[in-house]
């Protein structure tokens, strides 16, 4: 979706231009509170981008659209005036016109057309999920491509010029305009986990200017626009994201502070602003994925009395009921034509096809998976079914009703749970904790409150370093753990092996003859360096834990495929008492959690019998204050102290295993360490079994 400019100096209601997934583009305008279409095309390939372009200098008003690996181009009169084919190998993701220029990428291909000749091409290493161009000196136009692997990429040409850093998977790109009071070459960008961002472009290297966190929890970035809300000359920042929250930041003294935001409870795909339904003041637009078109209006209404019924109003309200007559009367025609073809002989029986619109990402903040299901109507139930232990966790906005089925972990079923949704419930959101280690796959059958039933299976992949995302920095001072492995391999091979262990690596192996990455745990902190070429594969780790899952995985596909690997390791031994230090906050958070909960009724009786309470210290005070949050958080604490007594298990048993010695007789001894928990006698035990 797109909103048209107006020409310089008119003031009337814009036109918005919508491309959906039938192929059908149109173009439209609000007068009078009507809707008034202006053009409509036929119904084709599906509408994958949509983008205004024209001549350098002039009015961006002349519609481009890109299905499959074509572009079309119309006038803002609905008259066809290109029609390129550009030969991509897949199917267009983004686009970028600038004057007699197409700039267009795939998944990982970068194209430039000149007057509709083919000028330059970039490969990426990782996916493209967004691209934006900053003009530069006269016609120039640096290429920004937002990558996968959390990197802005920005080109000249054929060639890259160098790679900015962001905190996350970018998957919208937008320029704060001028009027921001900012300069022409500032990108914004939001990624995938919610996070959006201020970068200055230069051609020698970036700039960070701001970045505002999500510390909310809420969903993933999908678009970003800047226009003049609240016509003070200044633009806002308007951000969308797939959970449907839609936010207004106005910028004090360069940074950001949220205005106001509002939450229409479905995924937005796009977003605009400008003169919609009043000549006066701006409106918010928004398309979503269901379908519908919003408008969110920054016009003050003027309190009316709701009662009092205008004739035009009378009007749509007649037309309005004779329309929906005529719509229950042709569903009363084609229910009756059913059940009359479904006890035919020769009927049959076809299964309705619908999109679904998934994620399932890693969410750094609380190290969990957003499992996100949504369809365009509404959902009756979503079972979930996988085949390693996994915990499934409450999220405020999903009022689906779980209930959990008995499951036998010998058949390789660990859980087994359907979700009930209410009434015209098209979005359902599940969060699902994962143990490092344990590996396998969630299959989601998602069934639609539609006849004849039909379902439609979903599978997720729970990696063996499921909780480890993508960085760029690594610290270079910690005690790193290593493991070598050698053998008649190719890049390609190990590359997939990698991509099998630890999520956020690229489908494609990178061009070169040799591949760095670095990962980050998003619980305890730890890190991973991965270094590969054919051949040669070495790991380094502060986590011995990591090694040993790596060691275990890697040797294992290796074996299905009958190569022979030699392995060598190296263990730091200060790297346990390292790691224990970094399990150290968060277990000691948990025990004091359950200490605080123990005293929450005996202050609730002392309160009961005292008028005054300014004698209880600080401390106790502030437990009697948030024991409804205390209570709330120790429901969810046996899930927490297990998973933190699992991994000092884990790193205990790993620890000795690289030493060849078997101590799993000695785990009792640990978890009677771990009752009476301190940070030294836990070290201690670990250096004691060592000597022993």
């Amino acid at each position: 979706m797109k909103v048209l400019p107006n020409p310089p100096g008119k003031k009337i209601p814009q036109r918005i231009a919508v491309g959906d997934h039938n192929g059908v583009l149109t173009c439209f305008q609000i007068k009078r509170n009507e809707i008034e279409v202006h053009f409509k095309t036929l119904p084709g390939a599906k509408i994958e981008r949509m983008e205004l372009g024209g001549a350098i200098g002039s009015l961006r008003e002349k519609i481009f659209v890109a299905s499959n690996s074509e572009v079309r181009g119309f006038t803002k009169k609905g008259k066809q005036f290109l029609m390129f084919e550009t030969n991509l190998s897949d199917s267009i993701k983004s686009m970028l016109v600038w004057g007699a220029d197409l700039h267009i990428t795939g998944q990982y291909i970068y194209n430039m057309y000149s007057n509709c000749q083919d000028a330059h091409f970039y490969l990426s290493c990782d996916k493209i999920n967004d691209m934006i161009g900053i003009p530069g000196e006269g016609n120039e136009l640096l290429p920004v491509l937002g990558c996968q692997d959390r990197v802005l990429r920005v080109l000249s040409g054929s060639e890259l010029l160098y790679e900015a850093e962001v905190p996350g998977a970018p998957e919208a790109l937008a320029l704060f305009d001028v009027m921001s009071g900012f300069g022409h070459n500032n990108l914004l960008y939001g990624t995938r986990d919610g996070i959006i961002g201020l970068c200055t472009i230069n051609k020698d290297n970036p700039c960070h200017r701001w970045e505002i966190a999500n510390s909310n929890g809420l969903g993933g970035i999908t678009a970003i626009d800047t226009f003049d809300i609240n016509n003070d000359g200044v633009s806002e920042l308007i951000v969308a994201r797939d959970d449907g929250s839609v936010e207004v930041y106005t910028i004090a003294e360069g940074q950001p502070k949220l205005l106001t935001s509002k939450n229409i409870s479905e995924s937005i795909t796009s977003i605009g602003a400008g003169l919609i339904t009043s000549t006066s003041n701006p409106d918010v637009v928004v398309s979503t994925y269901p379908g519908h078109i919003v408008s969110l209006t920054t016009e003050s209404k003027p309190h009316t009395n709701t009662n009092v019924i205008s004739p035009s109003t009378k009007h749509k309200i007649e037309d309005l009921k004779t329309e929906i007559e005529d719509l229950k009367r042709q569903v009363l025609q084609e229910r009756e034509k059913y059940q009359k073809s479904a006890g035919s002989d020769s009927a049959i029986s076809a299964v309705v096809k619908f999109h679904v619109n998934d994620k399932f990402i890693l969410n750094p903040g609380d190290a969990n998976y957003l499992l996100s299901i949504e369809i365009q109507m509404p959902i009756e139930n979503v079972l979930l079914q996988c085949d390693v232990p996994i915990d499934l966790l409450d999220v405020e906005r999903n009022s689906a009703v779980v209930s959990h089925s008995a499951c036998d972990p010998d058949d390789k079923n660990y859980l087994l749970a359907t979700y009930r949704c209410q009434a015209n419930t098209t979005r359902l959101d599940v969060k699902v904790r994962s143990i490092e280690g344990q590996y396998g796959t969630l299959q989601v059958y998602i069934t639609p409150r539609i006849q004849p039933k039909t379902c439609q299976l979903r599978q997720y992949q729970i990696k063996p370093l499921s909780l480890h995302r993508r960085t760029h920095i690594i610290d270079g001072d910690r005690p790193m753990n290593m493991l070598k492995l050698t053998g008649k391999f190719s890049l390609g091979e190990v590359h997939s092996w990698v991509g099998y262990c630890i999520p956020e690596v690229p489908d494609k192996c990178p061009p070169g003859d040799s591949v760095v990455m670095y990962f980050q745990s998003t619980f305890l902190d730890t890190q991973l360096e991965c270094n590969y070429t054919q051949g040669i594969v070495e790991f380094r780790s502060d986590n011995i834990s990591t090694i040993s899952i790596l060691k275990d995985v890697i040797t294992k596909l290796a074996t299905q495929r009958k190569i022979a690997l030699d392995i060598t390791y190296e263990m730091k031994d200060e790297s346990i008492p390292h790691s224990l230090r970094l399990i150290h906050p968060k277990l000691d958070e948990q025990l004091l959690l359950a200490k605080k909960v123990q005293l929450i009724d005996a202050l609730k009786e002392l309160s009961m019998h005292e008028t005054n309470l300014d004698f209880l210290s600080p401390e106790y005070q502030d437990i009697l204050v948030n024991s409804e949050q205390l209570q709330a958080a120790f429901k969810l604490q046996p899930c927490h102290l297990e998973r933190l007594y699992g991994m000092i298990t884990d790193l205990y048993i790993d620890k000795f295993k690289f030493k060849g010695m078997n101590v799993k007789s000695k785990v009792p001894l640990l978890l009677e360490v771990l009752d009476n928990y301190e940070l030294e006698s836990l070290v201690d035990f670990f250096e004691v079994s060592c000597v022993s």
